[in-house]
């Protein structure tokens, strides 16, 4: 059994979706970032750094924090979604949604979504930013049907990020290898199901 500390955020979304196509166990806890409930001392505990998603794997009392290790741990654990013969693959589009994907389109997040219209500079840095992202996804998915060859924890990080392409001001049919990737990502059982597992209930876009 894993315990998941999560919220309805992209990095939240990656883990329960992960959980689910695992088809593991799991039990969510709800961590409200909006009430600041990160801060308190039982996950502080759990997770130093203060940001959801985290996991315990009740099996060995192991904790993980950091979306990125939670997702290779689950990978490795279960054996499932990080493939030896894509291993280099996945892990380089991992790191990219880790590094690039999460914090650029996080950021996009704040200034063009919520809390709009107050630096022009910063909006239009931000766009340009995070239509970089997308033509680097969009040339990727020209020559493979998934990020990492096969379907992975690399697509499974990405996804949810790319779920709120509205708030990112982008028309995603721009970009149709993406809209491809991400309409063939989105019916999945797993994804459905791990979409809403804690929070407000929110319809998936498209």
């Amino acid at each position: 059994m894993i315990d998941l500390y999560t919220w309805a955020t992209p990095n939240g979304r990656k883990i329960s979706i992960l959980l689910e196509e695992i088809n593991t166990p799991y039990l969510v806890h709800p961590v409200n970032i909006i009430e600041n409930e990160q801060f308190s001392d039982e996950f502080s505990r759990i997770a130093p750094s203060n940001k959801i998603p985290a996991i315990i794997d009740r099996d060995n009392g192991q904790s993980i924090f950091e979306s990125g290790a939670i997702m290779i741990y689950l990978a490795k654990k279960y054996n499932q979604f990080l493939s030896q013969k894509h291993y280099w693959q996945i892990m380089e589009w991992l790191i990219f949604q880790l590094s690039q994907v999460g914090p650029v389109l996080g950021q996009a997040h704040q200034f063009l979504y919520y809390h709009p219209n107050q630096s022009e500079f910063v909006e239009n840095k931000y766009i340009e930013y995070t239509k970089r992202i997308y033509q680097t996804l969009n040339e990727r998915l020209k020559d493979s049907e998934y990020l990492g060859v096969e379907y992975s924890i690399a697509d499974i990080a990405t996804w949810p990020w790319i779920a709120r392409f509205e708030r990112h001001r982008i028309n995603i049919s721009d970009y149709p290898e993406v809209l491809n990737w991400y309409k063939l990502i989105r019916e999945r059982p797993a994804v459905i199901k791990g979409y809403n597992v804690v929070g407000k209930k929110e319809n998936i876009p498209i």
